[in-house]
């Protein structure tokens, strides 16, 4: 509550809001920017968010783009979404999301029989048929995320997030009280899961826990030994999966992409995803749930219809990009996105060997997958600097370059470092990181 003028105003600042606000990563890049120096004639290179749409090497495929502007020009797409999405949209995810079967409802008799020769190819390998009605679209992963948390944050209950981690389900957690417990990802084993502590933290009211693969921050890519070792564990647990793969696909490593979807049938998952870093769209902000849930655990214990009252109460993705998914997905060749990866690894290569060139920082994991490394910071080598935000502040105001400072993402000392832009701008940030830490570092006799 505030006062003006000496009158007393029954409003005021929201300290949740503001408690919420604090851990995202638009928080801390809006602080370093605040820190960059403005006589600085150098061009500021931005190492510090997962958006590469406006480098042209990521630009995205012109078959995206043409599909967007026909379903625009059609006006065919200009009424309100249903709940869920449109059926069209709805129907074409599953010939993108390989790993799922289609059965379409008997209503419609065309895409019955469209949706049952679909349904026959990607069912071959699974013991369960997905039915459109559990693909729920959404402006956006962010969207998918906001919506999911407020279907679970009940009274009481927690949620397992890993460190580090996406930041938006922190946000998201904390606005909707809904409590957080943390398990680490172990760097020196790849950044798997410590499952022991997954075990240790659970109890009869965590409702879920959260795994992104390919990883953000870690860049690492699960395998699929264990990924089912974390389904199996879930299961014996009785909570959910929240499956982030919005970087499904995104893996240029040794370790293939595995789906949790392939682990269905151990545990009930809730599979979230986009085109906007496949696509390298975030702007269009279309992403999707899907509920795989072949035993109707999800459906029986009433959270499928929960989650669609709280899509009743929320927006919809824009319905001309629902209106161009089929061509966006159907049409996009294997060029583009093999163009893209192969992009990705020279990135992630130059970013893992520029690093071992800079004293103060240590890579353990070669990243793989996603577009993001995480680097701890060795400040026995460094003189004047006590933190990582420190370090980013001065480095943004020295160098013109912004990196994420760990604590963003639930590692304090360590650094975030996005890869995905223009190589040459990739080696002169990486220069300039190397400059500042040769600057800074512990001056010997």
């Amino acid at each position: 509550m505030g006062e003006s003028g000496g009158k007393r105003w029954n409003f005021g600042a929201n300290e949740v809001v503001e408690q919420s606000c604090s851990q995202n990563v638009r928080y801390f890049l809006n602080l370093l920017a605040d820190n960059l120096d403005g006589n600085d004639g150098r061009a500021v290179i931005p190492l510090g968010h997962g958006d590469p749409s406006p480098f042209p090497s990521f630009r995205t495929d012109p078959a995206a783009v043409e599909a967007v502007c026909h379903a625009l020009r059609s006006a065919q797409f200009n009424h309100y979404s249903t709940t869920s999405g449109l059926p069209l949209a709805r129907k074409f995810m599953f010939l993108f999301n390989a790993a799922y079967a289609l059965l379409v409802p008997k209503g419609n008799t065309l895409n019955r029989l469209i949706g049952l020769a679909v349904a026959e190819y990607l069912s071959r390998d699974l013991s369960y048929q997905i039915c459109p009605n559990d693909v729920h679209l959404t402006a956006g992963c962010h969207h998918a995320i906001d919506v999911l948390i407020s279907t679970l944050a009940v009274p009481g209950a927690n949620i397992l997030l890993p460190r580090p981690t996406y930041p938006m389900y922190d946000s998201r957690a904390t606005f909707s009280k809904l409590e957080i417990r943390r398990y680490d990802l172990l760097p020196d084993n790849g950044w798997e899961v410590d499952l022991d502590a997954v075990e240790a933290l659970a109890d009869d009211k965590t409702v879920a826990l959260l795994l992104i693969n390919p990883c953000n921050p870690c860049g690492n890519v699960f395998s699929r030994q264990h990924l089912q070792k974390i389904a199996e564990t879930a299961s014996k647990l009785g909570v959910l999966v929240i499956a982030d793969e919005v970087y499904m696909k995104m893996a240029f490593g040794e370790k293939p992409f595995v789906s949790m979807a392939e682990f269905a049938e151990i545990v009930p998952v809730m599979l979230l995803g986009a085109i906007s870093k496949r696509w390298s769209v975030p702007g269009w902000r279309f992403g999707w749930m899907v509920t795989l849930d072949p035993h109707s655990f999800m459906k029986d214990s009433g959270l499928v219809h929960s989650l669609a009252n709280v899509l009743n109460m929320s927006t919809d993705p824009t319905t001309f990009i629902q209106g161009a998914i089929p061509d966006i997905l159907g049409k996009t060749k294997e060029d583009f996105f093999s163009s893209k990866l192969e992009t990705l690894r020279e990135c992630a290569e130059t970013c893992y060997e520029e690093m071992k060139k800079i004293p103060c920082i240590t890579c353990p994991y070669k990243p793989e997958g996603s577009m993001f490394t995480m680097v701890k910071i060795e400040f026995g080598h460094l003189e004047d600097i006590k933190d990582d935000l420190e370090f980013c502040c001065k480095l943004a105001k020295e160098e013109s370059l912004i990196i994420l400072p760990g604590r963003a993402v639930g590692l304090r000392n360590w650094l975030r470092i996005t890869f995905a832009v223009e190589l040459e701008l990739l080696v002169d940030g990486l220069s300039r990181l190397n400059n500042f830490a040769q600057r800074h570092s512990k001056k010997h006799p």
